[in-house]
């Protein structure tokens, strides 16, 4: 784990390691994929979105960057334009935030595929934060 990390329980960001943050993430997903399978668009959108964000704090807590803000949304918002994130992963953060919430004055027909989209974005997320964090982890070779 990365040497400069100290837990601090009543810091947003330290109360967990960069593990932690995506275990905590991995959770989250399972929690909007059941969501999903009960048609609950709207928690399953909301979890996506946590999910994603919380892996991402991960990153934060080994690599530090201002620019991703400090809500899940500003973190998605700042990896759809991280000219240093691969295209698919920008893509991902994209669904995340163009997905419109259902619920709101518009009716938005959604489909399973859709929600798979919204799912499959959040793995990417996922798989990137971690790959991020195992890379920042691992010893200097």
């Amino acid at each position: 784990m990365d040497m400069a990390f100290s837990r601090d329980a009543d810091h947003w960001l330290f109360k967990f390691s960069a593990d932690e943050w995506v275990r905590a993430g991995m959770a989250e997903l399972r929690r909007a994929e059941e969501a999903y399978a009960k048609k609950n668009g709207r928690a399953g959108l909301a979890g996506a979105r946590r999910a994603a964000g919380m892996a991402l704090n991960g990153v934060l807590v080994v690599r530090p960057n201002e620019a991703w803000g400090r809500s899940y949304m500003d973190h998605l918002l700042a990896l759809k334009v991280d000219a240093e994130a691969p295209a698919r992963v920008r893509e991902a953060a994209s669904a995340l935030v163009d997905t419109p919430l259902p619920g709101g004055e518009l009716v938005a027909l959604r489909t399973a595929n859709a929600d798979t989209r919204v799912l499959e974005a959040t793995r990417d997320v996922l798989a990137h934060a971690y790959a991020l964090v195992k890379r920042a982890e691992a010893p200097p070779q």
